[in-house]
């Protein structure tokens, strides 16, 4: 059962009683397990006696639809098609040939529904589209967060330092540790003939063609979205995902701690795409982590003191990389889950601002145009490195990201500008764009979850400033900048 702390009500319509199905609208926990929100819909399909319809959409006009985003969200509609043959589920998986082509499917089954179950994520433009989308339904829509270990909603204020937010987890985190979604959310529920879409609704808006789930590349070619950023090298779906967790958990865990911020010795967990959008959940890497250490809560330590260290206390290796799962991860749904204007350059603390406006002035050494930092063509090796990465791959090394944004921030006429490229480059490009998380570490550079630095640098003032020469002699990275040379 989901817990209530993690069921909002979107609108003040009731449970239809003679509603024909319950619908699971799919947006962002994009998988067939270990999620709140189908825990949650499963509930409400065996209370009733109804049959189940999980409609799990892609919309072709959102801002950066591109070959990269669609290809990686489709390969998971093509894992999730084989997840829930073997359920009493039916799923329905929707790409939009055209923009707006799939206005009114929701509407149309929703009417169909006694209840609508759909994910709680704070933000890109699901926010806003759930509550269009509650304000149309005739029935109950509940959103359920299944985001993280804490109910992002449950906090009583938006955190301004990682440290603050660790300590306030520390106190009430282990409440909820016991709350797990389910492994097999459909064990024990009792088998019933699927429920079949009326053929008005299948012919208007049909299900993905099989070639596109396949994979085809002239499928994805014809829709209307951008061809230009091409289909990252690492597949999408549930299946990658957990691939990907055993393979950090075999191979580069254990170095995780000591080696995870050198670029060659790649031990970072590479879950970050897989984590945003819904493909695993941040549950069910916790549980496969923690099994694996033989931890047990009474682990914990007694006391919150807000370190890094010392309180879960499941290993070196472990807690690091915990730390980024839960502590700085969840950060960031703090902040889009109780402030609307997250992505807004004015939510910079106090210090940062005033410095920022100080400095707004200095002389910068170059200046470089969106179209030249698309191209990685600046005079800085170690940056353009981590550009091709990015435009490549879909991902930039977790140590040179935090550099690559701090050199556009030095390198543009204003900080604004300097936000608008970071956002456009990030979200454009990178396969864990558009996420509470990519926005704490694109802020983090103008000093959100920061303090004041010295000595006060031009252009920085009193934020934090870093190098390539001096992340050039911290890091290894000589097969880094040759895997990403010119």
């Amino acid at each position: 059962m989901a817990p209530t702390s993690r069921i909002r009500a979107c609108n003040d319509r009731p449970v239809d009683v003679s509603g024909e199905l319950v619908l699971y609208w799919m947006i962002a926990a994009r998988r067939a397990h270990h999620s709140f929100a189908l825990d949650r819909a499963v509930e409400h399909a065996a209370a009733r006696r109804l049959p189940l319809v999980v409609l799990e959409p892609l919309r072709v006009g959102y801002r950066w639809a591109s070959d990269r985003l669609h290809r990686f969200v489709i390969d998971g509609m093509a894992d999730n098609e084989r997840y829930f043959a073997d359920t009493p589920a039916l799923y329905y998986p929707y790409v939009e040939p055209a923009a707006d082509a799939g206005k009114g499917l929701f509407e149309t089954i929703a009417a169909r529904a006694a209840v609508v179950v759909t994910d709680d994520f704070p933000a890109f433009f699901l926010p806003r589209m759930i509550e269009v989308a509650a304000a149309r339904s005739p029935v109950l829509v509940e959103a359920v967060d299944g985001n993280g270990l804490y109910p992002m909603r449950d906090a009583d204020r938006v955190f301004t330092t990682a440290a603050s937010f660790r300590r306030h987890l520390q106190k009430h985190l282990r409440d909820h540790l016991a709350a797990r979604p389910k492994a097999a959310p459909f064990a024990g529920v009792e088998r019933s003939p699927r429920v079949a879409l009326p053929a008005a609704i299948t012919k208007r808006w049909p299900r993905a063609s099989g070639a596109l789930l396949a994979g085809d590349p002239a499928a994805l070619a014809a829709l209307p979205i951008d061809h230009t950023v091409a289909v990252a090298p690492v597949r999408g779906g549930a299946g990658a995902a957990e691939e990907t967790l055993q393979s950090f958990l075999d191979d580069r865990l254990a170095r995780y701690a000591e080696e995870r911020n050198d670029p060659d010795a790649d031990a970072a967990s590479r879950l970050s795409p897989y984590l945003h959008f819904g493909h695993i959940s941040a549950h069910e890497v916790f549980e496969r982590l923690m099994d694996r250490a033989g931890w047990s809560e009474d682990k914990l330590a007694a006391k919150a003191h807000g370190s890094r260290e010392g309180w879960w206390n499941a290993g070196e290796a472990e807690d690091a990389f915990l730390d980024e799962l839960v502590t700085w991860r969840e950060l960031g749904f703090n902040m889009c889950a109780l402030r609307d204007d997250y992505d807004r350059f004015e939510t910079l603390p106090a210090f940062a601002l005033q410095t920022l406006r100080e400095h707004e002035s200095d002389p910068r050494p170059v200046v470089y145009s969106l179209a030249e930092l698309t191209a990685a063509a600046t005079h800085d090796e170690v940056w353009n490195a981590a550009q091709r990465e990015l435009v490549r791959e879909g991902r930039i090394h977790n140590y040179l990201r935090m550099l690559w944004g701090k050199k556009v921030l030095e390198w543009s006429r204003t900080p604004e500008e300097a936000l608008a490229i970071l956002i456009e480059l990030n979200n454009r490009y990178a396969l864990d764009g558009r996420d509470p998380n990519s926005y704490s570490g694109i802020f983090w550079i103008f000093g959100r979850y920061d303090r004041a630095w010295g000595p006060e640098r031009p252009i920085f003032g009193k934020v934090r400033y870093m190098s390539s020469e001096s992340t050039s002699k911290k890091l290894r990275m000589r097969a880094y900048l040759a895997r990403h040379a010119r």
